[in-house]
């Protein structure tokens, strides 16, 4: 396993370039593990839908992470386990997890193992194919399984042009079909057309009670709304002076109490990423396990900056604080 976040060569350094020094020769923040909270598993980045907009990716053709399988959760299941490492919830992302075959094995397993399990999903027909199981562990487990859904906004227009043609009619019917069956549902939405967060709130309020879905939108964690990290963004590096000036603790930031495994296309074993966010730059992979992971991670990406620092998001399981 190479060094992560290995040092450029070259004397220019751009921004987001060098592991401990900025493009204006300042020192980087970095980001200690605190204690290992929160363990995400991304199934695979393959979708049924193409968003324009998508952080990792995800479409019915990307398959650059390939489906997770079930003995890969069980074997980090068995570390966290061994170590008595202090994991309280497990999260499952995609693309899309319920295009995986393994997804209800995987849910079982992890919802067996005692952890708050949180799914994500765009409640579309792939999920939607699974509501035997899903009311079946519904049944098991209760309140410890946590389907949290993608709806972009909550204006049909502004998330079918994010989303594709009658996305927003067949996410609805999935969502009613959560509330009816008494799942314990949250939305995560994102800061697109011309609303502030909380005008946004109350339109998603507005409509969810004239579906008689009911989801607390006041509650950060019921309804979350996501900043945007678009490609074109330029945002500030994160220096250590930064804590101070924005009054922020490094203890806020994701990776200091999360880290996520994937398995890329054609590779031997899963890998532990530093973030849910940057799957593709080889130099947030921290090893093999768990434990390989216990690193700190230099704030080298400007994800860190336009989403975590200065945005102020989080994708676990509570407000930050």
């Amino acid at each position: 396993m190479e060094q992560s976040l290995r040092e450029p060569t070259g004397r220019n350094i751009g921004k987001f370039e060098h592991p401990a020094i900025t493009a204006k020769g300042e020192r980087r923040a970095a980001v200690a593990l605190k204690r290992l909270e929160t363990l995400w598993f991304n199934t695979g980045t393959l979708c049924n839908i193409t968003c324009r907009n998508c952080y990792i990716e995800s479409s019915p053709k990307n398959d650059q992470l390939a489906y997770l399988r079930l003995a890969d959760v069980h074997s980090y299941l068995d570390e966290i386990r061994r170590d008595s490492l202090p994991v309280t919830m497990i999260g499952l992302t995609g693309g899309e997890p319920f295009m995986n075959r393994e997804i209800i094995p995987i849910l079982e397993a992890v919802l067996s193992a005692g952890y708050e399990t949180l799914v994500l999903t765009n409640a579309m027909r792939p999920m939607m194919r699974h509501k035997a199981d899903l009311l079946r562990l519904r049944d098991t487990y209760g309140a410890r399984l946590r389907i949290r859904v993608s709806l972009d906004d909550y204006r049909a227009a502004v998330h079918d042009a994010e989303r594709g043609p009658d996305a927003f009619r067949k996410a609805m019917e999935g969502l009613r079909f959560l509330s009816r069956e008494g799942f314990r549902l949250e939305l995560a939405g994102r800061r697109l057309g011309d609303d502030a967060g909380g005008d946004a709130r109350a339109g998603y309020a507005r409509m969810l009670a004239d579906e008689g879905i009911a989801i607390a939108c006041d509650d950060p964690v019921a309804l979350v709304i996501f900043p945007e990290m678009g490609t074109e963004a330029d945002p500030p590096e994160i220096t250590e002076a930064c804590w101070n000036i924005l009054h922020k603790s490094p203890d806020d930031v994701m990776c200091a109490t999360a880290r996520m495994v994937v398995r890329r296309k054609g590779a031997e074993a899963p890998v532990v990423l530093a973030c849910t966010l940057i799957a593709y730059d080889s130099r947030f992979e921290l090893g093999h396990t768990l434990a390989e992971a216990a690193v700190a991670v230099p704030l080298a990406h400007r994800s860190c900056a336009t989403f975590c620092v200065l945005g102020g998001a989080a994708c676990g399981a509570a407000a930050p604080a």
